[in-house]
């Protein structure tokens, strides 16, 4: 019997804040410098821990938002109202300043270049993060001019939001999109839509999913993040599409 390595332990680092960038009214992107990161997969996350000058500690766990290819690590963090942690990472951390966290983690909600597609990404609110890392990595891994790369490994994203104004990494989907006609992007606002929209303005439903996923022939690679009722429901659909 072959023994097995015993299992890395994951440490808590110090990382510094490089820049705070805001995403929407109350979502912003933290980009870190952290010493001695190991590297990640996309759509892995770490835990980041906060203490108080009394010693309390609160600690949530965050996505990753960044490619494994980018030089800095990167976390878009949504307030919550009620929130210990968030708040103080949307509205008063600033360039400079230093937080713990620890990771990667996580081996299973991953995809890399190499696992091949087509892509299906489905994400609801701030489940987009990990899904964005994913797109960033296909980006970074395709040359731009590649178009053959690129259509061998197509990609789409169906992302729904409660608002056009809460739409995550809105301006680079867009500008990803348009670039590269083998990633397709489509949105669906489940409350008030701008005058003009003319897309998808619902929760996602079969009828939405029938229309956008690959077909099962295509062997697609899914993944879907977001609030606990949207991902039961995409996924209860395409496991059992009838």
């Amino acid at each position: 019997m072959t023994a097995r390595a015993p299992a890395t332990r994951i440490e808590w680092r110090l990382a510094t804040v490089v820049d705070a960038l805001p995403e929407t009214p109350s979502t912003r992107t933290l980009r870190l410098d952290v010493p001695g990161w190991p590297g990640h997969r996309a759509g892995q996350h770490v835990d980041v821990r906060l203490t108080a000058q009394d010693g309390y500690q609160a600690e949530r766990s965050y996505s990753i938002a960044s490619a494994p290819e980018d030089d800095k690590l990167a976390l878009t963090v949504e307030r919550l109202d009620d929130g210990e942690v968030s708040p103080y990472l949307t509205e008063e951390l600033r360039a400079g300043d230093k937080l713990e966290l620890r990771g990667p983690i996580g081996g299973y909600f991953v995809w890399d270049v190499p696992i091949g597609g087509p892509l299906f990404l489905v994400g609801g609110g701030s489940g987009i993060v990990p899904l964005m890392a994913m797109i960033r990595h296909r980006n970074s891994c395709l040359a731009a001019g590649d178009r053959e790369a690129r259509k061998k490994l197509p990609a789409r994203l169906l992302y729904s939001s409660r608002g056009w104004d809460e739409v995550i990494y809105r301006d680079e989907l867009a500008a990803l999109a348009a670039k590269d006609p083998t990633l397709e992007v489509v949105h669906t606002l489940t409350r008030n839509p701008p005058d003009g929209w003319t897309g998808f303005h619902r929760r996602i439903d079969r009828a939405m999913l029938d229309e956008v996923a690959w077909p099962a022939s295509d062997n697609p690679r899914v993944f879907v993040c977001g609030p606990t009722p949207l991902v039961e429901a995409v996924a209860s659909t395409l496991v059992d599409p009838v």
